[in-house]
């Protein structure tokens, strides 16, 4: 397909649109295209310190936590996550800034000019996450912290060896692309792993076979969580500790475990970072759709990104604390929406004891669930479904009573349309 490019306009949005038709399919994994187009652009090995993030939850929060830690020890830390909920910009981030759009949009030039050059087509993905290696090289970044979109092996963001790799944990999810038992998943996360590098391995279940033999092949130092470093919640503060040293931090606003996790990176990295700036970062570290509380209309929203059991577990923990501090709310209605490759069924049955009504629509995504997916699953709820997700959302804020909260979750893109509602309503 050969489609004009926009280089006459510094327009953002006129280039991500550009990026989503180049590729025949959202989703194309390998790195054969795009290993030529990055060593044009001469990113694939930066001169920064890289940690790589993988796993099927907890990455937004881990690398989040990560680079905050490292933005206090003095490091200028460039991040990098995807998807974004409300803004592109906030898969870039430069010391917690945000790339400009003009920053990006001259990436966008460059990596355009490459692919051309090479005689390739770039994925959506493919060509934004070369765009923001090439911001933290123009940005001269000492530290790259980097969350792989999908599985790992075949991820375009492994086209750069990391320094530190690490896995957050392994679930089912993205069986069509990774495949659909824990090992095969393990297997694609795995392949983050380099010859000789620090390695971790924070997840909650027993250590994937996958995991264990990538890293003895590549003779990586692999640290697990509970066997190599654990961590104790109290009320206020937890305490990380290792067999060698103990650490006394505050909670900050993300999941305990997801910081134990960071705080094991930084330990490994051989970054030199002080207790104050780890304990800095841990507090102040946020991330936006994670238990986000907002007012609209007087009236309080909760947004959050679970989309598979794993993070909506999390999401109800937290969901279960708000309500038992704020007991005027008894009921919680819930705007929602997922994506078809997800397990809808097992989110749902999770979901239902805390949920009273759903507002539901099918997304605007080629990989959105049919709606009548969605209504299977609920069929023994009380249930109203709208054309589109802005319109159940409103439908949902108009109709709630005082003694009720909207919980909307189900995927980032639910919370990405939601938010565009929310500021126009703001505007």
């Amino acid at each position: 397909m050969n489609i004009a490019s926009p280089l006459s306009t510094d327009d953002l949005m006129t280039w991500l649109n550009y990026w989503g038709r180049v590729h025949v399919t959202g989703i194309d994994l390998g790195l054969e295209r795009v290993l030529p187009v990055a060593e044009k652009l001469a990113i694939t090995k930066p001169q920064a310190k890289v940690i790589t993030v993988a796993g099927t939850n907890g990455k937004g929060s881990t690398t989040t936590i990560i680079a905050q830690i490292l933005k206090h020890a003095g490091y200028r830390v460039g991040l990098y996550q995807s998807p974004h909920i409300y803004r592109f910009n906030e898969r870039v981030k430069i010391s917690g800034v945000e790339a400009t759009d003009a920053e990006l949009v001259e990436a966008f030039v460059a990596v355009d000019q490459a692919r051309r050059d090479c005689g390739l087509s770039l994925s959506f993905f493919e060509a934004t996450t070369l765009a923001a290696f090439l911001v933290f090289s123009q940005r001269q970044c000492d530290v790259l912290v980097l969350e792989i979109g999908l599985g790992g092996r075949l991820d375009v963001v492994n086209i750069i060896d990391p320094d530190v790799a690490v896995i957050t944990n392994i679930g089912l999810d993205h069986i069509d692309w990774l495949g659909d038992t824990i090992e095969k998943i393990a297997k694609e996360k795995a392949g983050i792993i380099r010859p000789n590098i620090p390695t971790i391995f924070a997840g909650q279940q027993a250590l994937p076979q996958a995991i264990q033999e990538k890293a003895s092949v590549c003779q990586a130092p692999l640290y697990c969580y509970n066997r190599d470093f654990f961590y104790q919640e109290n009320s206020t503060t937890w305490t990380f500790s290792t067999p060698a040293t103990t650490l006394a931090l505050p909670k900050g606003k993300l999941a305990v475990h997801n910081a134990a996790t960071a705080v094991a990176t930084v330990a490994v990295s051989g970054l030199n970072v002080s207790d104050e700036a780890i304990a800095a970062g841990v507090l102040e570290a946020n991330i936006a759709g994670r238990f986000e509380i907002v007012a609209v209309e007087g009236k309080t929203v909760i947004l959050d990104a679970g989309h598979n059991p794993h993070g909506v577990a999390f999401l109800l923990q937290q969901l279960n604390t708000f309500l038992k501090q704020n007991t005027q709310y008894t009921e919680v209605v819930s705007v929602f929406s997922m994506l078809t490759d997800k397990d809808i069924d097992a989110v749902i049955t999770q979901l239902k004891p805390r949920i009273s009504s759903w507002h539901i629509a099918a997304l605007n995504t080629p990989r959105a669930a049919p709606i009548q997916k969605i209504q299977v699953a609920l069929e023994d709820q009380t249930v109203y479904v709208s054309e589109n997700i802005q319109h159940a959302f409103q439908k949902a804020l108009q109709t709630l009573q005082s003694h009720q909260i909207i919980l909307v979750c189900g995927s980032f893109h639910t919370l990405e349309t939601v938010w565009e509602s929310i500021a126009h309503v703001h505007e």
